[in-house]
């Protein structure tokens, strides 16, 4: 109860109610007081009248009207002359004078809490104006027993109707607040569980239905999200089932066709001058068709394992790559350059560096050949502070476009024609799994360059 919204907003209303009734309170004490003497100041002025109106009267009957109006004496100035028109002996010496004629709020509110927490009666002086204009001005003596006894009791009764007010006031916002609040709330949590149990089922998206605008806005954004989301795993689930398709026709795909390679290496040394001349073009197409299997493959793996550490010297790996990458350029006009210490060495895994490298300059080679130019690619690298920094430089056309927008993205970002686009997304897994970063750092009509960062770590 006291950690739901509609407890706490229940035990706030009662706190604030209260807070301001207490605010209201002292204010209202200080108003009764001064009825309360206003209330003495009015009998004290009828009983002298009443003295007034024969020249003599009975000391019992004057007695009477002193007890009747509350005070000891009653003191009447009509004129320049004070009167003492009725009194009786006096208990005491009058500690205190309060004139109401001229009092401030603040002076009532002061008096009347000193007098609340002053126990003991005292004897007073009063002084006000006569109601009706009968006189200039009327004192009394009292005292403060009766005055202090009433307060209390005025302040009780101010007290208990305010609590019975605060209570109430807050029972009702606490069943405003169910109504309006807590219980839309609780309808938009439940939906939430509902659809979080099987959010591919559209039929437990949340239909708005709330009339506080607040709440509205946020069942129209939680359907949305809840669309969109269902819409993706719809897609995801597609795409699931087209992959593990694609995967295992690649699969078989890849055996027929490197059967069939197989077969074509012997027409090469066919004395056929048509099929001299068409031999080659097959046998690169299904190089390529295999190449294209085989990444598909690669890529719809899990994952790639998680890469070996252990010291790698940069140059050789490279010289690798170049030296593979010099027999598949053959009579193209494209020369390969590097430019690596010969004693860098890198904390990485050498089969996912090889690669990482490969793919890269691969990339740039077939870039260049298709273009049809002549063209250079540099492998280079250095030391950056905390990083190593690999260089892989071309002199090719550059991207396209739509190749730069969907980069690294799988059979989104292929270049050539025919490419899959496969090449990035797996030199980015394999990048990122050492710890580093792949960034395209320029392309366009005189080159692409990718910068390859994988951090330093400990060599020792």
């Amino acid at each position: 109860m006291v950690n739901s919204l509609s407890g706490r907003f229940l035990i706030l209303t009662t706190i604030f109610v209260m807070l301001a009734e207490v605010l209201i309170f002292v204010p209202s004490v200080a108003r009764f007081r001064e009825s309360f003497l206003l209330t003495r100041l009015e009998r004290a002025q009828i009983a002298s009248l009443s003295l007034l109106a024969t020249d003599m009267i009975d000391p019992a009957l004057e007695e009477e009207l002193l007890l009747n109006a509350g005070v000891y004496n009653v003191v009447l100035r009509r004129d320049e002359a004070r009167q003492l028109v009725l009194s009786s002996p006096m208990p005491g010496e009058v500690s205190e004078t309060y004139d109401l004629r001229d009092a401030s709020a603040l002076t009532l509110i002061y008096d009347a809490l000193s007098r609340l927490v002053t126990p003991e009666s005292e004897l007073v002086r009063v002084i006000g104006s006569p109601s009706r204009d009968a006189g200039l001005q009327i004192e009394v003596t009292l005292q403060t027993g009766e005055l202090r006894a009433a307060m209390i009791d005025y302040g009780l009764r101010i007290l208990v109707l305010s609590a019975v007010i605060s209570v109430l006031t807050a029972f009702l916002l606490f069943l405003a607040v169910r109504r309006l609040l807590v219980k839309p709330i609780k309808g938009v949590v439940s939906h939430m569980q509902n659809y979080a149990a099987a959010p591919e089922d559209a039929g437990r998206i949340i239909r708005p239905k709330a009339t506080v605008r607040e709440l509205r806005e946020a069942e129209d954004a939680l359907a949305r999200m809840q669309t969109e989301l269902t819409q993706a795993l719809r897609q995801k689930e597609r795409l699931a089932q087209l992959g593990g398709a694609v995967a295992r026709v690649s699969h078989d795909l890849r055996n027929i066709l490197t059967s069939a390679q197989l077969f074509t290496d012997r027409l090469e040394s066919s004395e056929d001058p048509v099929v001299k001349r068409l031999a080659p073009k097959l046998v690169n197409s299904i190089a390529r068709a295999v190449s294209l299997c085989e990444s598909t493959l690669a890529f719809g793996r899990a994952e790639e394992p998680a890469p070996t550490l252990g010291h790698v010297n940069l140059a050789q790996v490279v010289d690798d790559v170049l030296e593979a990458e010099h027999l598949a350029i053959g009579d193209y006009d494209v020369s390969l350059a590097a430019d690596i210490p010969p004693n860098l060495m890198l904390r990485a895994d050498p089969e996912q560096l090889h690669r990482i490298v490969s793919n890269l300059v691969r990339n740039a080679r077939q870039a260049i050949i298709g273009s049809g130019q002549p063209g250079h690619i540099t492998v280079s690298a250095a030391a950056e502070e905390t990083v190593w920094r690999i260089e892989v430089a071309d002199t090719g056309p550059g991207l396209p476009p739509k190749a730069r927008e969907n980069l690294f993205q799988p059979f989104r970002g292929g270049v050539r024609k025919g490419g899959s686009g496969l090449g990035l997304a797996i030199v980015l897994e394999l990048v990122r799994g050492h710890g580093g970063t792949l960034d395209l750092s320029q392309s366009g009509p005189d080159g692409t360059c990718f910068v390859i960062r994988l951090p330093m770590g400990d060599l020792s």
